[in-house]
């Protein structure tokens, strides 16, 4: 009852959505509860979204972190600090679910932290995306005739999360932006190598508007190859297809759009490499998704006492963000 009351007013308060003193009192006692756990509040919504999720050909699986910035309330105990210094508050780091299409089916999965003081020990912030590929895995073991696609930015280019996909088979594809540029077993730089290959083809799309810029089409030179990364920290070479998607001639005064990908998907035509760039396109998802939480839901302006009342409230607002953007994709 308490989504569908903010549902209804996501941009007021929650006295305002609540509708009445007693409503009120009820939604900050449930808040306010600590047997009640914010992680078993998005389980019952997870399980729905599995049910969607059955009887799709394909899922991306999409993660993505943001910052919530809470400077201006000063009095919520036990938020930590932000990338910049000066600002406290919490990160979150969710899974969304989409299809190949553009149909958010829901929120898989999600982190929340808060950034203790940099002289005291601390999670290692990299294993959220090791632990999101896991956690998606799993998943796809469970659905088979589903295939699960985990779909990452730069932050997720990690040899471990490589290394984790392969010690288990695979059970879920990987798609995710590159960011560094290893070596391979030939002793060549893997962007170097992939740069003097013939073009495979090209695609065309409009880049959707952003708030800093406006929406525009785009055709991108598609490069594409298969490359061993050599044995690391233990663990044996592994084989990834490596994708570079091009913007050979962009307009006058814009920067051109280069995407360097990687994949577990051999990719051997223009036409799976197409759905490739098509799949890591959908990334972008996550950013509305984002976008609706923040400014259309107000999460920043929550004003709870506590990390614990707070996150109860977030992952609320993680569902009501879902069905906005369910109804506009």
């Amino acid at each position: 009852k308490l989504v569908d009351d903010l549902s209804a007013v996501p941009t007021g308060s929650i006295p305002q959505a609540s509708g009445g003193w007693a409503e009120t009192k009820a939604a900050y006692r449930l808040l306010d509860n600590p047997a009640v756990e914010w992680r078993e509040i998005l389980e019952a919504h997870t399980q729905r979204t599995v049910e969607r999720m059955e009887g799709q050909p394909v899922v991306l699986c999409i993660q993505d972190t943001t910052e919530l910035d809470f400077t201006s309330q000063p009095g919520i105990a036990g938020l930590g600090r932000l990338s910049d210094e000066a600002q406290h508050g919490l990160y979150v780091h969710p899974t969304l679910a989409v299809t190949p299409a553009g149909v958010a089916l829901g929120v898989l999965d999600a982190w929340m932290w808060a950034r203790k003081p940099k002289d005291q020990p601390d999670v290692k912030e990299s294993t959220r995306w090791v632990e999101g590929y896991e956690i998606v895995a799993d998943l796809a073991e469970t659905l088979p005739d589903t295939r699960l696609m985990y779909v990452a930015d730069r932050e997720g280019d990690l040899r471990a999360l490589i290394d984790a996909a392969a010690r288990r088979g695979t059970p879920a594809d990987w798609l995710i932006r590159s960011k560094h540029n290893r070596k391979t077993t030939t002793g060549e730089k893997l962007w170097a190598r992939l740069a003097r290959s013939e073009p495979l083809g090209e695609v065309e799309f409009t880049l959707p508007a952003a708030p800093d810029r406006p929406a525009r089409s785009v055709r991108q030179t598609l490069y594409r190859t298969v490359a061993t990364l050599p044995a690391h920290h233990g663990q044996p070479a592994v084989t990834v297809t490596a994708i570079l998607a091009r913007e050979e001639q962009p307009p006058a005064g814009e920067k051109a759009i280069e995407w360097r990908l990687l994949t577990n998907r051999t990719a051997k035509t223009l036409e799976a490499v197409v759905e490739l760039i098509d799949g890591y396109r959908r990334r972008w998802l996550v950013e509305i998704f984002f976008r609706i939480w923040k400014s259309g839901c107000r999460v920043e302006a929550l004003q709870l006492g506590t990390l614990e009342r707070l996150e109860r409230a977030l992952v609320l607002y993680l569902i009501i963000a879902w069905r906005i953007l369910h109804l506009v994709t």
